[in-house]
């Protein structure tokens, strides 16, 4: 056999990879798991053998930029920045732009979380208080810890009680024995003295009064070298005694000199009244005093220096730099007057007298010194010297003017006009003072001297009116506007009718009307007049000017005398605002130009039947029907007129002639409601089935034939003959519910929800129906049922206020408030959901508030009856007789016709001959406080 050398055996076992460099990403132990340790510096486990980089052999630059960011991430990224719950404190994407997404993002989270800590804030309240009350059981406070002890203490005696040591130095433990010794120190007179008698001023430290004396012979005290002179020990005390009692009190009597009052107020008056920075302030100062050192002879910087010490609370700096101020700028009035303002009342006057001086021209100043004396006389004696200097000012006339009694006012203004001959007011005034001929002379210079103003033209007309000189008002005020054009004035029509309001308030009608004549049609093109008066009258009656509406109204007529619009608008406004003879004296000549208008007529005899005339109402009427023949609305106001005067043959007789002439279904319907008032029921159902077959689209026919069955007790052809009206008037929603009403009456409450929801299907988004549904499940206790329908009901008529009214009532008391809101904020101006808010206040004895709803209801819609009823009904409880009485006549003005306990109580024909105020205190009587 051969031998192998020793060296190819050493070869041979020696392994391939030694002496070869480690592949990448190489990890000694790996393949025989045993993996290396980790250290708080290190990221992760040791590296597997298929990691891809290793930066062990990077170039230095990069292993250093690497570990720089290790160590950045490594600020975030830590075990101490870790929490089990919330993640890593850091943010992981803090070098990442932020843009809009992520404040998106961070709202929605935000919300969220508030949202959710908003559910939890109950419960954690709860627990806090909870490990509150568990940690106060377990470490208890000292006071509740010693309670028992303390309660033990009442048993302590009083002999006990001055036994206890007090709280101190432990080596000297004073007891509470009020018979306990006590020692006195020794006045300096004895000590002074020798134990034989004689006086001596030192004491020597080794006798024994020495120890009576603090700091001889006491240990860790310094002891003097010679003898103690106790003469200046107690002289000096004694001196300083005296010096500390001089300070508040005197020496003869030993009283204060403090003054107890004074003491605040002077303390008071030294705490600055700026509350602001006192750097702002120093700042202020220099930034004025450069201003006041370049240029003193600006008066607002020396002004604005005042003002800041004044507000500083340093008067009397304040005063002596507006002094200064006036020193350089002597001709300066504005730094004359807070000159004054700043000082006392006497300096005042002085300073006033030196600005006076300086400046006599100045107006401003002499009214300041008027304004400085006390005594009229003074008062005088400063405008007179004022006029001296200033005999031009308006302003100094009237003020002297106004000191004056009026003769001698009236010498001042005589003299006032030649000094200021182009003053509107001075000559005005002085024709006030003067008499009838002397104020038409005054005028008529005045005219002279200013002949641009239009103030003394109508001047000129109130006086010839207060004289009685009617026919000359008209003839100044045409002759103000031919002066005033050839002046070169613009005649201004808004300011004209200004001033015939201010003539109208003055009292002088003639010369407003002869204004409003005078200017109406200026600047008005021809198409535009009957518009624009029309606005004009409505604004003077805003105005309260009702003479200057009436005379636009007859000049408007004078123009337009058969345009039935501005009769009538005339007529409602005299009807509103006149008298019952204005009225029917301008309904005459209304239907002498308009005879064909019928409201004109119907108008004219309602106001005579209204006065009690019942005759001439009748004679009105008649000549209604000669220029109106077969008009249906004259025969029915003259069969009113019969029937409200218990003349009923007179009314059957006008209905069968208006039958035989004009059969309309209105004229039916009154001829079988007169029937059926005066209880002749079948002859009211022969006309009504008489009616209904010439009329099958007319529904009040069919309601009242059903109506009458009803009363009859005839439910079902009251159920037969609203089935039939329903099949020719199927939009007709009352129909619906009386045929509703009548299956609930008779017990079909199942036939009763089919009928309204046949309705609904017929005439959607129709709120009575959905609200009658709901009041039958209501009725028969369903309150669940109701409910869901109410929801449904507001998903499809979401702006129905009688929806919204009923919601309200039907939550519980807690939750009735925020519906009102909801249905505010749908209905804002709905007169149901507020009438609903008042019953609400009303519930909760807000009375005030009550009462404002209310009449913001009312005035939202003042044809809502039921709203009236229940306003009358609070103030019958909560209301004086007066306002009681205001509600009243506010509600018979208006004449409410809707509302459903209004209709209910009106259309009950037991009620047919109730007027407002009636069917106002039945509503009222039957309606329900809400509870």
């Amino acid at each position: 056999m051969a031998t192998i050398p020793a060296s190819a055996l050493a070869n041979r076992n020696k392994k391939h990879f030694l002496g070869v460099p480690a592949p990448l990403g190489y990890v000694a132990g790996v393949g025989r798991g045993a993996t290396g340790f980790t250290t708080r510096s290190d990221i992760g486990p040791a590296r597997d053998a298929n990691d891809v980089s290793d930066d062990r052999h990077a170039p230095p630059a990069t292993k250093r930029k690497k570990k720089e960011e290790e160590e950045e991430d490594d600020e975030d990224l830590n075990d101490s920045n870790y929490d089990e719950f919330t993640g890593y404190s850091g943010s992981l994407f803090s070098k990442d732009p932020y843009d809009k997404d992520d404040a998106e993002a961070d709202a929605i989270y935000e919300s969220i979380d508030k949202r959710m800590d908003e559910k939890r804030k109950e419960y954690r309240e709860k627990r806090l208080k909870m490990d509150l009350e568990k940690y106060r059981q377990e470490r208890p406070k000292i006071q509740q810890q010693f309670s028992d002890l303390k309660r033990n203490l009442v048993e302590v005696s009083e002999e006990e009680w001055q036994m206890i040591p007090e709280v101190g130095d432990s080596r000297n433990r004073k007891q509470r024995n009020p018979r306990a010794e006590k020692f006195t120190p020794l006045p300096d007179s004895i000590l002074s003295r020798n134990m034989g008698g004689e006086t001596s001023s030192t004491l020597d430290p080794r006798s024994g009064l020495a120890s009576m004396v603090p700091g001889i012979n006491t240990p860790g005290m310094l002891t003097p070298t010679g003898d103690l002179d106790l003469r200046k020990i107690g002289q000096a005390r004694n001196t300083l005694m005296n010096v500390k009692l001089s300070q508040v009190s005197d020496s003869v009597a030993g009283q204060t000199v403090v003054d107890p009052k004074g003491y605040l107020t002077d303390l008071q008056s030294m705490i600055p009244t700026y509350g602001g920075d006192i750097n702002d302030i120093k700042k202020a100062r220099l930034l004025l005093k450069s201003v006041r050192e370049t240029n003193p002879n600006h008066p607002p910087a020396w002004i604005a220096s005042a003002r800041l010490e004044e507000v500083t609370g340093k008067i009397q700096m304040a005063r002596n730099l507006i002094m200064r101020g006036c020193e350089m700028n002597p001709q300066s009035e504005d730094l004359w007057l807070e000159a004054a303002r700043l000082q006392p009342a006497d300096t005042a006057k002085a300073v006033i007298a030196q600005a006076a001086r300086h400046i006599p021209t100045s107006v401003r100043i002499w009214i300041k010194a008027s304004d400085l004396e006390d005594e009229l006389k003074a008062k005088r004696r400063v405008f007179r010297k004022a006029l001296e200097h200033i005999p031009n000012s308006v302003r100094l006339w009237k003020a002297a003017v106004e000191l004056e009694n009026p003769d001698d006012a009236r010498i001042l203004l005589s003299r006032a006009v030649e000094c200021c001959n182009t003053s509107v007011e001075l000559w005005l005034a002085l024709a006030r003072l003067e008499t009838y001929e002397n104020a038409r002379k005054v005028l008529n210079k005045a005219r002279e001297n200013i002949p641009t103003d239009k103030q003394i033209w109508t001047t000129a007309a109130k006086l010839e009116e207060a004289n009685g000189n009617i026919h000359m008002v008209e003839k100044i005020i045409d002759r103000a506007l031919v002066s005033l054009s050839a002046n070169g004035v613009e005649i201004n029509r808004e300011q004209w009718f200004q001033e015939a309001i201010e003539a109208e308030k003055s009292n002088a009608v003639h010369c407003c009307q002869a204004i409003i004549k005078a200017v109406i049609g200026i600047g008005v093109e021809d198409e535009d007049r009957k518009q624009t008066w029309i606005d004009d009258a409505d604004n003077c009656a805003k105005e309260n000017a009702y003479e200057c509406a009436r005379a636009v109204y007859a000049h408007a007529l004078q123009i337009f005398p058969s345009k039935k619009s501005i009769w009538l608008r005339a007529a409602y406004f005299e009807k509103n605002h006149g008298t019952r003879e204005s009225l029917e004296s301008l309904l005459q000549k209304a239907v002498a130009h308009c005879p064909k208008s019928e409201i004109l007529w119907l108008m004219g005899a309602k106001s005579k039947w209204l006065a009690g005339d019942v005759p001439a109402a009748r004679g009105i009427l008649s000549f209604a029907f000669q220029a109106n023949p077969n008009s249906e609305d004259i025969w029915l106001a003259a069969v009113k007129l019969e029937s409200e005067n218990q003349e009923f043959e007179r009314a059957r007789r006008l209905l069968a002639k208006a039958r035989a002439s004009a059969p309309t279904p209105r004229v039916m319907m009154k001829s079988a409601k007169l029937e059926w008032a005066l209880n002749k029921l079948d002859a009211a159902l022969n006309l009504l089935e008489e009616a209904v077959k010439v009329f099958p689209d007319y529904p009040r026919l069919w309601m009242m034939k059903g109506q009458i069955e009803e009363q009859q007790k005839k439910p079902d052809l009251a159920t037969e003959t609203y089935g039939l009206a329903l099949k020719k008037c199927p939009t007709s929603i009352p129909l619906w519910l009386l045929m509703a009403k009548v299956e609930e009456n008779r017990g079909a409450l199942t036939k009763a929800r089919s009928v309204l929801e046949r309705g609904r299907l017929r005439n959607p988004k129709t709120s009575l129906l959905w609200l009658a549904a709901v009041r039958i499940e209501l009725r028969a206790g369903f309150k669940d049922m109701a409910n869901t329908l109410m929801a449904r009901a507001l998903q499809e008529c979401p702006t129905a206020g009688e929806l919204w009214a009923e919601s309200i009532f039907m939550e519980n008391r807690p939750q009735r408030k925020t519906k009102s809101v909801d249905a505010l904020k749908k209905c804002e101006h709905d007169p149901h959901v507020l009438l609903a808010v008042s019953k609400l206040f009303w519930s909760e004895h807000k009375i005030q508030k009550c009462r404002d709803w209310f009449n913001r209801t009312v005035k939202i819609d003042a044809d809502l009856g039921d709203a009236w009823a229940y306003f009358y009904k609070f103030e019958q409880q909560h209301g004086t007789d007066a306002q009681q009485q205001d509600v009243l006549h506010r509600c018979i003005a208006a004449e409410p016709k809707h509302g459903e306990e209004w209709c209910r109580a009106s259309k009950n024909i037991a009620n047919w001959c109730f007027k407002t105020q009636d069917i106002l205190l039945t509503v009222a009587k039957e309606a329900k406080c809400p509870n």
